[in-house]
């Protein structure tokens, strides 16, 4: 089935970006339920994250009710980033705050096409919109902590990486080049950015003005819509490079950085291209947990390291500049 989304001047002008930490919630969650195996660019991520969410039940929760694997999934939890690079603060706010007939026209649609008639989460957000969407909230935040947060630094310089370069684009060769590359099911022509998907559909008759583009690191192979007037449509789309994204950057500069700051705090930064706890760091390299914890501690002081809860403990990641550290002399990522 092919749909397609005409274009004005007016709706040129009001293309943008944005980088949408809900985007990748969904994206990632729709990933995760999957049962057609885990693909390739994203095996390394679901194998660890996986098992934190069945031991906290994320995987019998909100967001299963609400993220099928196939089909639709409720509008109501990608409302339109007022900015380019929102905050996950900004976008839990504005689903606290949609507004309840919204919210029953998603749970219609959801209904259409599977059977939610005995769910006791689809009743509570009928009757209740307000108060359990702060519920829905509330679980985002703990899948965000377990699944996304420990590597947000690194799918964000994806993202941001693909807004930069399609900005550049729009500059050298236009707009419509731009829609046209996004994807292969996605193509501009003559005014009219054409969609070939079952279950992917924009119209100008079912939207707003202008058009929200947003680069997505688990979207792939696929492409996502949203179409709720007046908002802008909203195109989520695979980023370049996901096929990196998951690489080890360990690098070859441990002896470098080691000089800096001490070849014990050296040798967790390079470990910490996974995040991990201070358990597992201790094990590792055989030194106590206090003592890796009083490194971590001086690291995270330095904006080196990070921390995410996970239930009743503690991962640890490398921020960007941690990665920008521990990269070789010429620029060479080195895979393990």
């Amino acid at each position: 089935m092919e749909t397609g989304l005409s274009f004005s001047a007016a709706d040129l002008a009001q293309t943008r970006f944005a980088v949408s930490p809900m985007w990748e919630v969904v994206t990632s969650f729709r990933l995760l339920r999957g049962t057609e195996g885990e693909p390739p660019p994203h095996r390394r991520w679901m194998a660890q994250v996986r098992p934190r969410l069945a031991e906290a039940g994320l995987d019998r929760g909100w967001l299963a009710t609400l993220i099928p694997e196939r089909a639709y999934l409720a509008d109501f939890l990608n409302p339109t980033p007022e900015t380019p690079f929102p905050t996950l603060a900004a976008e839990l706010d504005a689903i606290r705050h949609t507004p309840a007939e919204r919210v029953r026209i998603d749970l219609d649609r959801l209904g259409a096409e599977r059977d939610l008639s005995k769910s006791p989460r689809i009743r509570l957000l009928r009757e209740a919109p307000e108060a359990t969407l702060r519920k829905v909230a509330a679980e985002i935040e703990t899948y965000w902590e377990l699944a996304l947060a420990p590597y947000w630094d690194r799918i964000r310089q994806l993202l941001e990486a693909d807004v930069f370069h399609r900005a550049r684009q729009v500059a050298e060769h236009g707009a419509g080049h731009v829609l046209g590359e996004l994807h292969e099911t996605v193509r501009w022509d003559d005014g009219t950015l054409r969609l070939v998907r079952r279950h992917c559909a924009l119209s100008r008759s079912e939207a707003g003005a202008g058009l929200l583009l947003v680069p997505s690191a688990f979207a792939w192979p696929r492409v996502f819509t949203r179409s709720v007037p007046p908002d802008p449509p909203q195109l989520a789309y695979p980023a370049r490079g996901i096929g990196t994204l998951w690489e080890p950057r360990n690098a070859g500069s441990v002896d470098a950085v080691a000089a800096v700051l001490g070849r014990s705090r050296a040798l967790l930064l390079a470990e910490l291209d996974t995040p991990a706890s201070t358990t597992r760091l201790a094990e590792r390299f055989g030194m106590s947990a206090a003592g890796v914890s009083q490194h971590l501690t001086a690291l995270r002081g330095a904006g080196l390291v990070t921390t995410h809860r996970t239930g009743r403990s503690v991962l640890y990641a490398r921020t960007a500049v941690a990665d920008a550290l521990m990269a070789p002399a010429d620029g060479v990522a080195l895979a393990r």
